[in-house]
């Protein structure tokens, strides 16, 4: 079978983009697997995709991307109808294709006004396909439509305990707001790190495993000054060895997306669901996250981590954590034992069954 994928945001290689390249790479094993992306691009996102995410893409084939803006409908249209399917992830657009269009978001686009022939469009689809129950709750609102749920490939399987160090982690990559505000509040979780320390914390150090585009290495630079004079360290755009071993060694995870935001009116900016939150708990290392978005369909609080919704409970929540080696324990093998449900094997059989309906 002939399949195209489409990620508009394919060479920032974030969490959206191990999904959808983790999709292209187990479908070429046994289909023609084409990416629509510039290809003088393919080199990089290659070499990124191994990196970062410990991908093969080797049977992955790269070609021309009917879905630039410099393509006319009737190109598009016709050019498609040499797919079988094309797996399409929206950023709030709808083609309209020849073909049988699966339609995946990564987050809710209510800035995205659901007119008829926009409705339309979402109907026409072979199916739309959502990454948490989060996002459904707001797609499924707007287009009138109900989506399947497939949880984002986490690699959770094959990890052996380790001994653990008394270090705080947190993974994602630098963007801001249109406002211009932290997207992902490392800043915040530094200023809970430094309060921390001031207030008497002893032995622990803050790292902030940072991704980010060579436009905002200024602004992670920022973050960096913000965090001088304490056990805070800022690794940047680590390949996928180096983030493994972080979560071998960490006890701790930490995660703000979504604080101080008002999530009704921009769901968008709430964490949709959280690979890097799956991943940490996979390696025994404790959640203590932002009681918004997917990060509720992870983690309950108490059992397999703890959740926050200001900046006390976060500080104090942590505090208790560390106060308490036998809760950090049992809280870390509860954490383990619910990553281990979202597997890359269960993604791609759960893909598989979507795509063959």
């Amino acid at each position: 079978m002939k399949i195209g994928i489409f990620d508009p945001y394919l060479d920032s290689v974030s969490g959206g983009e191990k999904y959808m390249l983790t999709a292209a790479s187990y479908l070429s094993k046994s289909h023609e697997v084409y990416v629509f992306w510039d290809k003088n691009q393919e080199d990089s996102i290659r070499k990124k995709a191994t990196d970062r995410f410990n991908l093969d893409l080797s049977k992955v084939i790269f070609t021309e991307n009917i879905f630039s803006k410099n393509t006319s409908f009737i190109t598009r249209f016709f050019k498609s109808r040499s797919y079988q399917k094309i797996f399409y992830l929206s950023d709030g657009s709808i083609p309209f294709l020849g073909t049988s269009l699966y339609i995946h978001f990564q987050f809710p686009v209510e800035w995205v006004k659901a007119t008829l022939i926009t409705k339309m469009k979402v109907q026409n689809a072979k199916k739309v396909v959502c990454n948490s129950f989060f996002t459904k709750s707001f797609i499924d609102k707007k287009f009138y439509t109900d989506s399947a749920i497939l949880y984002p490939p986490a690699d959770v399987e094959g990890i052996a305990d380790t001994e653990k160090d008394s270090i705080i982690l947190h993974v994602g990559r630098f963007g801001e707001t249109l406002e211009g505000e932290n997207y992902k509040k490392q800043d915040i979780m530094i200023e809970v790190f430094k309060q921390l320390v001031q207030a008497g914390l002893a032995a622990w150090q803050l790292v902030m495993i940072i991704s980010y585009r060579e436009e905002d290495r200024e602004k992670v630079a920022k973050l960096k000054e913000l965090a001088d004079g304490f056990p805070i360290k800022i690794i940047e755009n680590a390949n996928y060895q180096t983030v493994k071993e972080y979560y071998d060694k960490s006890k701790i995870y930490w995660h703000a997306t979504g604080f101080g935001e008002d999530l009704m009116l921009h769901p968008e900016r709430a964490e949709h669901f959280g690979i890097s939150t799956v991943e940490a708990m996979a390696h025994k290392c404790v959640p203590v996250v932002i009681n918004a978005g997917g990060q509720k369909e992870i983690v309950e609080d108490g059992k397999n981590g703890f959740l926050w919704n200001t900046k006390e409970e976060l500080a104090e929540k942590t505090s208790q954590l560390i106060k308490d080696p036998d809760l950090m324990k049992s809280l870390g093998e509860e954490a383990s034992f619910t990553a281990s449900q979202f597997s890359v094997s269960k993604f791609c059989k759960e893909l598989s069954t979507i795509l063959e309906a």
